[in-house]
């Protein structure tokens, strides 16, 4: 088991200073009234892995108002190796964050996998089946960082590439004159490449997470179904991917003049989705009920924590926002049955500390009180 032993905030969010010591493993709940700061102490945490959290903000805003210094967050990580220092902050100098490992700067946010994993489920996160194809889009490829870091890089480069290659063909849209070929070229072959590559990483984790949700049989959390979406995913199925490659490439070439109105690029990874059906009942996640919903994404967070497990032999830190609030007495209870038998470190928060009645004596309670713990 690998969890959180100390954890500190620095000029972070609402929490001008924050230390919490000797925290165990298992459960930790916290509980206070809506803006008290639970959730800023869950996004804290969540910058222990790449990305921009779990809210998705800007690194500028994470920043405690009227703070002189830059926001850090800081960790003694307690591992079967020994205790590990990790810690990340907001660069004064730019807008980034930095990483830090044992006192030396890491190269980047991925170095963070190695020694630690997130999982979390946000109230969000709950129109997940109701919003666009995007949101879905970055959910899943959430859940693909965590195994193949360099993912998020891939995903980088296609976008700044497909940005490139947008520019330069509505600047010569406007400009009523020929683009230059040899540039849109080079920029179409770097998004046939690494956009492959990003269709390929979906589709094999969707197909794994696909295994643990057929295995995982619970009578609370319903088995979901699901498929990555998408036309190189789907050329995947049929073709190897160096001839979806040059498919690829030949597609944005022979799109370039209507992408010169439209901007981005008529197909490709950006356009991906993920399908989720209800397996049982052979029904779009979207017609489920919201409590179906709710279920389905509980189900595939627990079987992304088992996956995980499974392929670091240590599972994620679980962190929870406000999820006990819209589940029965007995699917809550069952949920953290569940949990706890992951044998990790998982964090709770709420506004009623009688949600989480059924972990008396298996918890350890914080509450939260205008950005005051105790």
């Amino acid at each position: 088991m690998r969890y959180i032993h100390d954890l500190k905030l620095y000029n972070f969010r609402s929490y001008s200073s924050l230390l919490l010591k000797d925290i165990e493993a298992g459960f930790n709940v916290f509980f206070g009234a809506n803006g008290a700061g639970k959730t800023n102490i869950l996004e804290a945490l969540s910058l222990f892995s790449p990305g921009k959290g779990l809210r998705g903000a800007k690194y500028s805003e994470m920043q405690n108002v009227g703070a002189p210094a830059p926001w850090v967050v800081s960790a003694n990580l307690a591992t079967e190796y020994g205790p590990i220092q990790i810690g990340t902050g907001l660069d004064g100098q730019a807008e980034k964050r930095v990483v830090r490992i044992q006192g030396e700067s890491a190269k980047g946010q991925s170095a963070m996998s190695e020694h630690i994993s997130c999982v979390w489920l946000t109230p969000q996160m709950d129109r997940l089946f109701l919003d666009s194809s995007s949101h879905r889009r970055k959910f899943l490829d959430r859940l693909v960082f965590t195994f193949d870091p360099a993912h998020s890089g891939r995903v980088t480069r296609y976008e700044n590439a497909m940005r490139q290659r947008s520019k330069v063909l509505q600047q010569a849209y406007r400009d009523n004159r020929d683009y230059d070929p040899l540039w849109l070229t080079g920029l179409e072959k770097q998004m046939a490449e690494t956009g492959v590559s990003i269709a390929a990483a979906r589709t094999e984790f969707v197909r794994n997470l696909q295994g643990v949700c057929n295995s995982f049989d619970n009578p609370y959390f319903p088995r979901a179904s699901l498929r990555a979406k998408g036309t190189l995913e789907e050329l995947l199925n049929s073709a190897p991917a160096l001839e979806i490659e040059e498919v690829f490439r030949y597609q944005l070439e022979e799109s370039r003049k209507v992408d010169q109105v439209t901007g981005g690029a008529a197909t490709g990874p950006h356009k991906g989705d993920l399908d989720v059906y209800m397996a049982d009942k052979n029904m779009p996640a979207e017609h489920c009920s919201t409590g179906e919903q709710k279920a389905l994404l509980i189900g595939i967070i627990l079987a992304h924590s088992h996956l995980i497990l499974g392929e670091k032999g240590f599972a994620p830190l679980l962190l929870f926002d406000e999820v006990a609030a819209h589940l029965d007495d007995q699917r809550r209870k069952g949920l953290f049955d569940l949990l706890e038998d992951l044998k990790t470190q998982i964090w709770l928060t709420g506004t009623d500390e009688n949600l989480f009645s059924a972990l008396q004596g298996r918890a350890r309670f914080y509450c939260v009180d205008q950005s005051s713990v105790r």
